[in-house]
């Protein structure tokens, strides 16, 4: 592991505050992390369910603070895919925990898979995977 969750946390402050008003790293372990994204009335569509873009936000954020742990503090690592299959309903009343795992971590790029639940349902809610681009070293 290259970062630490508390560096992690002090850069998204420093650089990427509004990051933070909604979600809370939970955890960084080697190749993964785990997030709260909590859910407001701002997060929810028609028909009482929380929106596909929220969950695909907590579960891009997932990502990044997962590379950001494995491969160092690197700001502009940047998003190139994400891939989102919504399995089911989420609460509308519940915050979700996205659950990180890195697949392969390259020199440029790193691909890596989310797990979005609803806390307190053991279902995940959708499925995710994503590619990031790291920017070349100078």
């Amino acid at each position: 592991m290259q970062s630490t969750q508390d560096e992690i946390i002090e850069f998204l402050q420093r650089e990427f505050p509004q990051s933070l008003e909604k979600c809370e790293i939970e955890s960084v372990v080697e190749a993964g992390a785990s997030i709260i994204y909590h859910i407001d009335a701002q997060d929810l569509r028609p028909g009482g369910t929380v929106s596909g873009p929220t969950m695909m936000t907590a579960a891009d954020y997932a990502l990044y603070v997962a590379i950001l742990g494995e491969i160092g503090i690197v700001g502009l690592t940047v998003t190139t895919h994400l891939n989102v299959n919504f399995l089911r309903k989420p609460a509308a009343g519940q915050d979700i925990r996205a659950v990180c795992k890195l697949i392969k971590v390259g020199r440029t790029l790193v691909v890596g898979e989310v797990y979005l639940y609803s806390i307190g349902l053991e279902e995940p809610i959708a499925h995710v995977t994503g590619t990031y681009s790291i920017p070349p070293k100078r």
